[in-house]
């Protein structure tokens, strides 16, 4: 029900009922303007894109608390979304009301942002914000979400670059006794250090040389699925790596856990970063104590992270001829694309081989187009 009055004092009063039956009215000083919002009230109504204007009134802070608790998420999707929110968003626009929440507001927060974090973190956090927004409008709070045209800073084209065999090694020296074998591991399986976290000693057959991956340790410290469906795996691996674990074993009997501490409790996140970063701390102190004996400047070590194993794993299958394929499934990725994206640079000989491809499919074009000899293509190479 929709209807215009002419007030006392000369204005024109707009009233509609809405789908709940709540009544919203507007003043115009014109009929014209009046009968326009009403008409354009009328046609969301019908096309169901209506939006109660008290539903935006809602604070961003209040809207996002209450989206965050509707979300079945895993627990890494929790705690990005989680400091997203808390860190970032709620302190720039918590106390904002949804309605108020222009595409402008967006971009100049965005462009703090990018002054503090790196792109992958920037783009973390508006991705979180997309979500809330979209939320939004599905559950008629906004009309649109602001989140459109948002310029965000580049990602950089970064090519992974692997840790030598010789910084492998060292690391694998330096690390505690209790968890040496876990370097060897993760450098001859390619395995995620979740992964090696949640595996049990029954998950290495020795006799096969194989490591099932059923299950992953997640950072608060409960076992959860593996990060996709394709890394439920079974990886093949060499006798330097099933040495290390029958070594490992034999000093640390364990009937359930394959890495434990030395508590006797399995094996967390925080006790390995814990003893990675002292190892790497380690060999800095050794490079400089070195430099200083010798009388030269010390030189500053790469900073290593765990996952540069899997790297370093995936970088001397392909140095060693694995196909795509091959490196996809013992790293689980979920599609070969993803693979590529990665290390596509490091496969050998590729250059040539589209060359030598190319020369094999053009070849019928060199009667058309004359023959070439090999003078001709040292005097071009001379005056290219």
């Amino acid at each position: 029900m929709a209807n215009i009055q002419k007030r006392p004092n000369g204005k024109w009063r707009a009233r509609y009922r809405d789908l709940d039956g709540k009544e919203h009215a507007r003043h115009f000083e014109r009929k014209l303007d009046a009968q326009r919002w009403l008409d354009e009230v009328t046609a969301s109504i019908v096309t169901g894109q209506y939006v109660d204007p008290r539903a935006g009134r809602v604070t961003f802070e209040k809207y996002a608390e209450k989206w965050e608790g509707s979300l079945i998420a895993s627990e890494a999707g929790e705690r990005i979304t989680d400091n997203a929110l808390r860190l970032h968003l709620v302190p720039a626009l918590g106390a904002r009301s949804m309605a108020a929440i222009r595409r402008n507001d967006i971009q100049v927060l965005f462009k703090h942002l990018s002054d503090q974090l790196g792109p992958g973190s920037v783009r973390n956090v508006y991705d979180v914000l997309v979500r809330v927004m979209t939320a939004a409008v599905d559950d008629k709070v906004i009309a649109s979400s602001p989140c459109c045209r948002i310029t965000l800073p580049a990602m950089p084209d970064e090519e992974v670059t692997p840790p030598t065999v010789e910084q492998v090694e060292a690391m694998a020296r330096v690390m505690p006794p209790y968890i040496r074998a876990a370097i060897v591991t993760l450098a001859g399986s390619g395995l995620r250090i979740g992964e090696l976290l949640g595996l049990k000693v029954s998950d290495v057959d020795f006799k096969a040389g194989t490591i099932r991956v059923e299950r992953q340790r997640l950072q608060s410290g409960k076992i959860g699925a593996p990060k996709t469906a394709k890394s439920r795996r079974t990886v093949p691996v060499g006798e330097v790596v099933t040495d290390a674990l029958l070594g490992h074993l034999a000093a640390r009997s364990s009937k359930e856990w394959l890495f434990t501490m030395e508590e006797g409790e399995p094996l967390n996140y925080r006790r390995w970063k814990t003893e990675w970063n002292g190892a790497r701390k380690a060999l800095q102190a050794a490079e400089n104590g070195a430099a200083e004996r010798e009388g030269r400047k010390p030189v500053e070590l790469p900073h290593m992270v765990t996952h540069d194993l899997r790297h370093f794993y995936a970088s001397a299958l392909i140095a060693g001829g694995a196909s795509v394929k091959q490196v996809q499934l013992v790293l689980g990725h979920a599609s070969a694309v993803i693979t590529l994206r990665i290390y596509a640079h490091l496969w050998p000989g590729e250059e040539d081989r589209t060359r030598t491809v190319m020369d094999a499919v053009l070849g019928g074009l060199r009667t058309g187009c004359g023959q070439v000899g090999d003078e001709t293509r040292e005097t071009a190479g001379q005056t290219a």
